[in-house]
C-alpha cells in the first residue's frame, strides 16, 4: 500500500509542476484535471470518500469544464472539424491605443 501512495504523490507533484510550466492552455487544463483525479484517489486511500467525491466532481469535473468553456469563449482554442488537432487561434494582445 505504501508504494501506491508514493506513486500517487509523485504523480501529483509531476502534474502540479507540469500544469504551471506548460505553455499550452488546453494542456494545462488537462494536467489540472489529472491532478484533481489523483487527489481524489489519495482521499480514497486516506478513507475520506466524501472529500474524494467532492474533489472528483468539482476539481476535475466542473472546474475543467469551466476552464475549457472560458478558453473556447475567448477564442484561445479551436477544435478543427474532422481532425483531432487542437490549435491556438489567436493570442491575446493589448488594445491598440492609436484607434479611437
Amino acid at each position: 500500500m505504501d508504494i501506491i501512495i508514493t506513486i500517487c504523490f509523485i504523480f501529483l507533484l509531476v502534474c502540479a509542476v507540469a500544469a504551471s510550466v506548460v505553455k499550452d492552455s488546453l494542456a494545462s487544463i488537462v494536467l489540472f484535471s489529472a491532478y484533481s483525479l489523483v487527489m481524489a484517489v489519495i482521499w480514497i486511500i486516506m478513507e475520506s470518500p466524501d472529500l474524494a467525491i467532492t474533489e472528483a466532481a468539482v476539481g476535475a469535473g466542473v472546474t475543467g469544464i469551466l476552464f475549457y468553456a472560458t478558453l473556447k469563449r475567448i477564442d484561445q482554442i479551436d477544435l478543427r472539424a474532422g481532425t483531432k488537432e487542437v490549435t491556438t487561434t489567436r493570442k491575446l494582445r493589448k488594445p491598440d491605443k492609436t484607434r479611437s
